[in-house]
């Protein structure tokens, strides 16, 4: 569940001498459980979906890491649960989709980054002022003398009529950028989304446009309100190893060199270069802002060691009855944090919440979808994912692999940490106000005496930072609900205090299954989200993104190459 619970903290992003390695485990250490140990139901049902996360949570599996035995378990044991449900391999007659994967490590001690001002040379330290990386799987990087030039947000977004780019070519500079989007530091609602944070304000799409616009680095100046974190988290994720997909896998341009600035050392910066960071924040947010030379230089020197490995993608698939070739997709994340070996006591970090839920959760929809009657027209896909933990790679490949084009898929539904505090009033949605998906959904929020509501924190951008993500940035439809605030036991005291009763466990040994869980609630996010795809399975319909979203525009441009049925 990597940075959608920075409700509690963010963790690592993703990146990049290559020795071959391989995910597969001997073939003996890997028996799981019997499939048909428990006795299953064709309804979605507590005691199922129980079982699966038992299973997926034991010591057994031993935290489900990425090339580990935990991994090969894992696998093993979702390719039995879907030939028991009957559903067909969904990769060219296999239910797994090979994703491979670059490890990336810095050498701190080796790495270096100085600022060049008319005070003059300034030597930051790593993980103090400054972090920074490549995704470019090269072992040495360089900067020698790049041009400082600050780009405000660094947005370009036609829809809004917003380009800080504008005008310049940045050949061989280094882009400084704030976090978040202009409207939030502003207070200005009439701009992007203002407190809620839109697709810009992540910090992964400031080093993608920065890539597109051709700059040798980007820097991303950190304040804990923007980032919704605050330095620590950025200083851990950056340090030691980062994985990402070697870059032929991936057809997103990258940048040779990215990182972030303190926003001591950014403060200082400006001051050096003769200006105010405050002012700066200032003139960012307003229309009209202009691209600003720092009348400084960065040097940089940053040596890694890199490895290639390899994971698994688990796929299956209900073929549709009469348009196979059309389909709709569900998904969760089945890796976690796996085995700490020499940690003192409990040292595997089983990942119950996360995600043994959110893959038991697709697996009893599988579980209604193969009982159906009538069939789905569609074919219906369900995908459990690696590497999320790592910075959604493993949806990141599928969306570059996909088992069926990305315009083909009527929508995506992703599972991920379903909430165990028991039923509420409220359904929460999170990015609500994205697409017309969230209209289906609220049919079967109605009949639940549900309402739809948002998360807690908009302004954190935690529609950017699960497996769906990747689809919408596609353009692909996709819906990110569950569980609620407002619990039918305690409201929403009760609901607060099981939030930050998870947070404690989030990401720590003690994500396990405990005795206090509600699964009723469960039950019922389960039945409202298999009701959204068996609308869009059935019925002729193709959910788009509401106006005005930034994912609109990729939507329309491949439904014109071939086509839909409105």
């Amino acid at each position: 569940m990597s940075r959608k619970l920075m409700l509690v903290l963010a963790t690592a992003a993703a990146l990049a001498a290559c020795k071959q390695e391989t995910a597969a485990p001997a073939p003996e250490a890997a028996t799981p459980p019997p499939a048909a140990a428990h006795t299953f139901t064709a309804d979605i049902t507590e005691a199922d979906f129980a079982d699966m996360v038992n299973t997926l949570a034991s010591d057994e599996f031993e935290g489900r890491a990425p090339g580990s035995v935990g991994e090969e378990k894992t696998a093993t044991y979702l390719e039995a649960q879907m030939k028991r449900i009957g559903l067909q391999p969904g990769n060219n007659g296999s239910y797994f989709q090979d994703v491979p994967m670059v490890e990336t490590t810095a050498d701190e001690a080796a790495t270096t980054l100085s600022l060049t001002t008319s005070a003059g040379k300034r030597d930051l330290k790593f993980g103090t002022d400054y972090v920074i990386g490549t995704r470019t799987g090269q072992t040495d990087v360089k900067l020698d003398a790049s041009d400082l030039v600050f780009v405000g947000y660094g947005v370009d977004a036609p829809e809004q009529t917003w380009n800080d780019y504008a005008g310049q070519d940045w050949t061989g500079k280094t882009v400084v950028i704030f976090v978040n989007d202009p409207g939030f530091h502003a207070k200005d609602e009439t701009l992007f989304g203002g407190n809620r944070m839109t697709y810009y304000g992540r910090w992964t799409y400031k080093f993608e446009e920065a890539a597109r616009k051709g700059a040798a680095a980007a820097l991303i100046v950190h304040d804990t309100a923007g980032a919704s974190y605050g330095w620590d988290v950025v200083k851990n994720s950056w340090s030691g190893a980062q994985y990402d997909l070697p870059a032929k896998d991936d057809p997103e341009k990258r940048i040779p060199l990215q990182g972030w600035l303190s926003a001591e050392a950014a403060k200082q910066l400006f001051a050096d270069a003769g200006l105010d960071l405050d002012a700066a924040y200032a003139s960012a947010g307003k229309r009209g802002f202009k691209p600003v030379p720092l009348k400084a230089q960065v040097s940089a020197a940053l040596k890694s060691s890199i490895t290639e490995k390899t994971s698994r993608n688990v796929i299956g698939v209900l073929p549709g009855a009469s348009k196979p070739d059309e389909a709709v997709l569900y998904m969760a994340h089945w890796d976690h944090l796996g085995k700490h070996e020499g940690e003192e006591g409990d040292n595997i970090y089983n990942g119950a919440v996360d995600n043994a839920t959110g893959v038991a959760g697709i697996l009893e929809i599988a579980e209604a979808f193969a009982h159906q009657d009538p069939k789905p027209a569609r074919s219906v896909v369900f995908v459990a994912v690696t590497l999320e933990e790592s910075g959604l790679l493993g949806s990141k490949y599928y969306v570059a692999h996909p088992t069926f084009p990305l315009n083909k898929i009527a929508g995506v539904i992703n599972l991920d940490a379903m909430s165990v505090g028991g039923k509420s009033r409220d359904f929460v949605v999170t990015g609500k106000g994205n697409s017309q998906l969230e209209d289906m959904l609220k049919v079967y929020a109605d009949q639940q005496g549900r309402v739809l509501a948002e998360e807690g924190n908009p302004a954190g951008g935690y529609y950017f930072r699960s497996d769906h993500f990747n689809f919408a940035k596609a353009g692909v439809p996709a819906l990110y609900a569950k569980g609620g605030n407002d619990l039918l036991d305690g409201g929403v005291e009760a609901g607060k205090a099981a939030s930050e009763e998870y947070a404690k466990r989030y990401h720590q040994a003690s994500d396990e299954v405990h005795d206090g869980w509600k699964l009723d609630g469960v039950v019922q996010d389960l039945q409202a989200l298999y009701g959204v795809g068996k609308d869009l399975a059935v019925e002729d319909k193709w959910p788009t993104w509401y106006d005005g979203n930034p994912f609109k525009a990729a939507r329309d441009a491949m439904m014109k190459a071939e086509p839909a049925k409105k």
